[in-house]
């Protein structure tokens, strides 16, 4: 990553990312931009050099712009616009993403309220989400340090205890030793996958309403069926809207 003044001033800096934002770029691009804008303030991005973007970058971009507030993009590529069209989401962020197809597809599971909570599609009504202080403890399962890192960095903000494990067992170690409100597993995963994860969760007395969403990569509709069979309570698809988790996660939580 490289700092560069855009017009010659002080306050105007801006970080020319790399042509190739890859996983390593990603986690080169987290650590800079928790840095700067902790120290500096608002941090512009120059795309003008971007000819690939993949996931953990545009989930990194898109969760830094919505939590923060104080990130720009300036002269973006082709290649970085068409990246996260293909994504479904517009790149310049003047869209709703609540309408995108990239977003929470929530499925019914018994520990999902029956008296509000969802509506007759099975979707949960994110609009009711009450505002009220949080201090809900979130346990996240990914194998991605980017990821876990993205949701750490989404969640705290939002005034969630964050606990993270690095695959289906970890999550399960654990629990042994830790309560949580809710559980958040992706599903490709050495070890243990994330269905295995809900299934073993859902045979513990213990944790046979705690809710437990899956964020995953995955869209087939056969493997939401698994998951919604397994004892799943919602469904996401990444790159994740941070502003639809957190209020997901309010409205789920016990």
């Amino acid at each position: 990553m490289q700092l560069k003044s855009m017009n010659g001033g002080a306050d105007e800096a801006a970080m020319l990312l790399p042509k190739v934002l890859d996983l390593a770029a990603a986690e080169g691009l987290l650590m800079s931009m928790q840095q700067h804008v902790k120290e500096e303030g608002p941090l512009c991005f120059d795309a003008s050099a971007v000819e690939i973007l993949t996931l953990p970058c545009a989930q990194i971009i898109l969760a830094a712009k919505l939590c923060h507030g104080r990130i720009s993009i300036e002269n973006p590529s082709l290649a970085f616009a068409l990246a996260f069209e293909d994504l479904g989401i517009n790149w310049s962020w003047d869209v709703d993403l609540s309408q995108q197809q990239s977003v929470i597809e929530d499925v019914p599971q018994q520990a999902v309220d029956d008296g509000g909570t969802q509506d007759e599609s099975g979707r949960i009504d994110l609009q009711q989400t009450s505002e009220s202080p949080m201090s809900k403890r979130i346990l996240t399962i990914d194998d991605s340090k980017t990821m876990r890192d993205m949701l750490m960095l989404t969640l705290a903000e939002a005034g969630f205890d964050v606990l993270q494990a690095v695959d289906g067992q970890d999550g399960l170690d654990v629990l042994v030793n830790e309560q949580v409100d809710v559980v958040i597993t992706d599903i490709n995963m050495p070890r243990m996958d994330g269905y295995e994860v809900i299934r073993q969760l859902r045979r513990n007395p213990s944790h046979k309403t705690t809710p437990i969403l899956v964020l995953t990569t995955e869209s087939e509709a056969e493997k939401k069926n698994l998951a919604r069979e397994a004892g799943a309570t919602g469904w996401m698809v990444k790159p994740f809207d941070p502003d639809r988790l957190i209020a997901t996660v309010r409205k789920v939580a016990p």
